[in-house]
């Protein structure tokens, strides 16, 4: 896969924007794990609905290889042990998310705030289902600890989807008015 000079630039600056989301965060102390609300979400968003299938989710590649080879751009750190982490599984649902927002725009040839909006409310399901697996997995096979369904669909995302639900709504408000311009500047 070749890329333009302008490509790599953009993606980039999204893995960058992904980075320092991690750091404006709300930290939620919950009984099992300490859940971090960031404002990764929001830039994974606009990465996928502005760069499309390809830049966007190589922005969000490029983020997670970063922060996998030990520089701490995650929201708690980073280094290849970070995988094991219960929360990993949502950084993963962002490559995933950001690949399917891309699709969706593309696919419906998104300019509008309904289709901008269907597209990041995709993502979010997706980002959700992947973290939430992931973390039931790590916590009862890795980790040891008995942790049930119930717990980690209440305890560990119906704390957080609200505030990333209100995310996707400003992304796509967002997206609708610059998407033409990002566009402009890729193509230009």
């Amino acid at each position: 896969m070749k890329l333009t000079t302008k490509e790599i630039t953009v993606c980039g600056m999204f893995s960058a924007l992904i980075a320092v989301g991690a750091f404006l965060r709300i930290d939620i102390p919950m009984p099992l794990y300490t859940m971090h609300f960031t404002m990764q979400w929001f830039f994974v968003l606009m990465a996928g609905m502005l760069l499309g299938v390809k830049l966007g989710t190589m922005s969000v590649i490029v983020y997670l290889c970063i922060g996998l080879i030990g520089i701490p751009v995650f929201a708690a750190g980073g280094g290849p042990a970070y995988v094991f982490r219960p929360g990993f599984g949502f950084l993963l649902g962002f490559v995933f998310a950001a690949w399917v927002m891309g699709l969706i725009v593309k696919k419906m040839n998104a300019t509008g705030f309904s289709s901008m909006l269907l597209a990041s409310v995709t993502g979010l399901v997706i980002y959700y289902c992947m973290g939430a697996v992931y973390f039931y997995l790590i916590k009862n096979l890795y980790v040891g600890e008995a942790v049930s369904w119930k717990v980690v669909i209440v305890q560990y995302c119906l704390i957080t989807v609200l505030p990333d639900f209100i995310l996707c709504v400003l992304a796509s408000l967002l997206s609708v008015k610059i998407k033409p311009h990002f566009q402009k500047i890729l193509e230009g």
